[in-house]
């Protein structure tokens, strides 16, 4: 058997290094992970595993379809490369010449997490002053939540869970979302005893591996982290020396928390003030207490609030100085990308307006104010993303989607719901064949693939589509005259890192920065090189004037009332990741179906068995669903995992038709863990 290096490329932070069996040019049998790697050390997602069954599915896209029918209807016909290509061009052109090139946009987001094919298309935007895009769907809330305590986002060391004592899951699943962190854990308990605590709003299949469980309401855990920190300062477990040496503004916040007590925390958060006052403790008592800062508590309106409240713990207990202590979210800033070739910077003309991606559905239906001010989207081009049923607020997007008057294309390897709704599609190469490179934001390793097998049929990737396009359309820039390799070896020498060919030698390279940097014991990058318990939105964005400067509970949220009792989260399911592998057999079977969790309590005041039908909605709109009953959340809250495709429905919208569009403050984001809802049978 032939393995070759690869990397995976799928919207995770794990960015595994995988090893793939090929059989032969085109075909490909199991993946495993890199055991030489020490992040990925051999361990990967099931899903990817598998990954045979997504290369070689008969329902890839193989060739360049031209709608035949009205949109939505699904009738192609085949055309060649060139008519597909030139007809994309020549509406480009045509729509902006009507209307200036701001009506173009070209959409994408991370279905690869690839430099070079994911960015790319920024470059064509750029040369050609199409509308730019504020890329904010999946990390804005937590990473200015981030920034607005610790700076930069970095941190210790992630392979560092190995040498924890006890480690803090916060709004996050790794056993569904991240394998790799879950094999570090598990080392921690196996070689020195540590505890695992999970805190979020339902029991994931995390919280079911957990020593302990702190169950929340949705929105509400920047309570519990201030009920957290008022116990550290009441009981004397608070690192005074540290805080004054690297954080600012720590007696200002001593003094902010002193009503922050575990009681009121519990009539908020529905967390028991006992099980607040008894994790305290245990950080309080446990120099090396890692927190891992998930996604999921952020995806709210009071979301980077909240994780500021919850990266500030680490501060307070002066954790950060301990091997294996502190708080991690992302890597991200310690790639140090020069992405000028890639992208286009050097020909960004900064006075473009910027369209909210989180948006799209109010932007297409000429409901936001950006599009008011100015001409609207008539022509699209989107890669590495599915709006149709991945972005917020279903109907409007499907809505907009639909004009008549909007062209679209979609290059993509499946005729996913958004190119169903295309004028044309385009078909996409997968990442085993073409180059790349990777940053992780979970890890430390900067990663480089090689095409392992060749594309089949006329498969295309995204670079060549971007380049072509641009001959067409009369764009001018060095990357556009460049291959993938090319392209690779350039950004990577700008960013000061080893050419490509010297790098697929080593198959990756470890850039964790020294111990004393990682745990900012040299300064956190802010800008006055210390923690900032007092955080200055206002300089992250237009809205920060909506979140309280100090950790605190921020009542923004879109709360329960009598009308819309039930609190929903849109948790992803285990199999799926985003929309992609919802085509996969062995996903699909192992899902199943969409469902709705539903605590037996409040199932029982509804008359509900597992199984029923139930239609839940609000002012968005509504979906029908059956029940499953689950006691692992709190009575009011709810979880419907994701994202399924709106036809595995009963009336063909899915989940994200409920979540608003509405931008997370400081500056966007989507909300989709923020949601009033009310239920009734269907």
């Amino acid at each position: 058997m032939t393995y070759l290096p690869s990397v995976c490329p799928h919207d995770c932070p794990s960015t595994c290094a995988l090893e793939v069996e090929r059989l032969d040019k085109r075909t490909i049998g199991r993946i495993r992970g890199a055991k030489s790697n020490s992040y990925t050390a051999g361990v990967i997602c099931a899903k990817v595993a598998r990954y045979s069954e997504r290369v070689h599915h008969p329902k890839r896209l193989l060739a360049p379809l031209l709608r035949a029918g009205a949109k939505g209807t699904g009738k192609f016909v085949e055309i060649t490369w060139d008519e597909a290509l030139d007809r994309v061009a020549d509406e480009f052109k045509t729509k902006a010449g009507k209307y200036g090139s701001e009506t173009v946009w070209p959409y994408f987001f991370a279905g690869t997490m690839g430099i070079i094919q994911r960015d790319g298309i920024q470059r064509l935007r750029h040369s050609m002053r199409y509308s730019r895009q504020a890329a904010n769907i999946c990390t804005e809330l937590v990473q200015n939540g981030w920034i607005g305590g610790a700076g930069g986002p970095m941190g210790p060391d992630p392979r560092e869970l190995a040498e924890s004592d006890l480690i803090i899951v916060w709004g996050g699943n790794p056993v569904s979302t991240q394998v790799n962190v879950m094999a570090h854990i598990s080392r921690a308990r196996k070689e020195r005893g540590a505890k695992l605590v999970v805190i979020d709003a339902y029991q994931s299949p995390t919280a079911e591996v957990a020593d302990d469980v702190l169950l929340v309401q949705p929105g509400t855990d920047g309570a519990v982290a201030c009920a957290i920190m008022h116990v550290l300062f009441r009981d004397g477990f608070a690192d005074e020396p540290y805080m004054e040496k690297y954080t600012d503004n720590w007696r200002e916040l001593k003094e902010h928390l002193q009503d922050k007590t575990p009681v009121w925390a519990e009539k908020i958060s529905g967390v028991s003030c006992q099980k607040i006052e008894a994790l305290a403790r245990e950080i309080g008592k446990t120099e090396r207490t890692y927190i891992r800062i998930g996604y999921g508590f952020a995806r709210s309106r009071n979301g980077a609030s909240q994780v500021h409240a919850v990266a500030s713990i680490a501060a307070v207990g002066g954790n950060f100085q301990f091997l294996g202590g502190g708080a991690f979210w992302s890597n991200r800033i310690v790639y140090h990308w020069n992405k000028t070739v890639v992208e286009g910077l050097d020909v960004l003309d900064p006075i473009t307006r910027i369209l909210d991606m989180s948006r799209i559905g109010p932007v297409l239906t000429f409901e936001d104010e950006a599009v008011r001010k100015g001409p609207p989207v008539t022509a699209m081009l989107v890669q590495n993303t599915n709006p149709a049923a991945v972005a917020p607020d279903t109907k409007r997007v499907l809505k907009g989607l639909k004009r008549d008057d909007l062209f679209l294309c979609v290059h993509e390897q499946f005729l996913t719901e958004t190119a169903q709704l295309a004028d044309i599609v385009l078909p996409a190469t997968m990442f085993l064949e073409h180059d790349d490179i990777y940053q992780a934001g979970g890890h430390m390793h900067l990663q480089i693939h090689q095409a392992v097998i060749e594309a089949p049929e006329q498969a295309r990737s995204n670079h060549w589509v971007i380049n072509e396009l641009a001959k067409r359309l009369g764009a001018q820039h060095p990357g556009f005259g460049m291959t993938e390799w090319e392209l690779i070896d350039k950004t990577l020498l700008d960013s000061g890192w080893p050419s490509a060919d010297a790098l697929l030698e080593k198959k990756w390279h470890d850039v964790q920065p020294s111990f004393a940097d990682s745990h900012f014991l040299n300064g956190f990058p802010t800008s006055t090189g210390r923690f900032q318990f007092s955080a200055d939105w206002s300089k992250l964005g237009p809205l920060g004037s909506k979140l309280p400067n100090y950790p605190d509970h921020c009542d923004n949220i879109d709360s329960a009332t009598a009308e819309k009792p039930f609190r929903l989260i849109t948790s992803p399911a285990r199999n799926y990741l985003n929309t992609s592998f919802t085509e996969t057999p062995t996903s699909k079977r192992k899902e199943v179906r969409p469902t709705v969790k539903i605590h037996p309590d409040a199932a029982s005041q509804l008359c509900l068995e597992d199984g029923d039908k139930v239609r839940l909605g609000n002012e968005q709109g509504s979906v029908v669903l059956n029940v499953s009953i689950f006691s692992g959340l709190q009575t009011n809250v709810v979880v419907v995992e994701s994202v399924w495709p709106n036809s595995a429905f009963e009336e063909g919208v899915g989940i994200n038709t409920l979540i608003s569009a509405e931008p997370g403050p400081p500056n966007g984001g989507a909300v989709f863990h923020d949601t009033a809802i009310w239920i009734k049978p269907a």
